[in-house]
């Protein structure tokens, strides 16, 4: 025998009213630093990328050259991220 299935009309419809607004996201930015200088300039380091240990990416600092895996990860708010690169000396366009 063939199911029935019910799809079940959203209660702003059955109200008449207009559909709620989602949250406006706030975009967010990512930055990792180095555990060791607090650096931004990091990169993943390519050669063993596909080791057996799982694959972890390992991360290399540029400026202390630490290698690993702990890296710092920030997800900062556009004004916070205004801010840091004003701090930093980048030249926002």
């Amino acid at each position: 025998m063939p199911r029935e299935s019910k799809l079940k009309t959203p209660d702003w419809i059955l109200k008449g009213g207009k559909k709620p607004d989602k949250k406006k996201t706030e975009k967010t930015f990512k930055i990792k630093e180095c555990p060791k200088c607090k650096s931004d300039d990091v990169g993943v380091v390519l050669s063993g990328s596909d080791s057996e240990e799982g694959g972890g990416r390992e991360w290399e600092c540029h400026k202390c050259k630490w290698a690993g895996a702990d890296i710092i990860e920030k997800e900062l708010s556009e004004d916070e991220f205004m801010k840091y690169l004003d701090e930093k000396g980048e030249e926002v366009a």
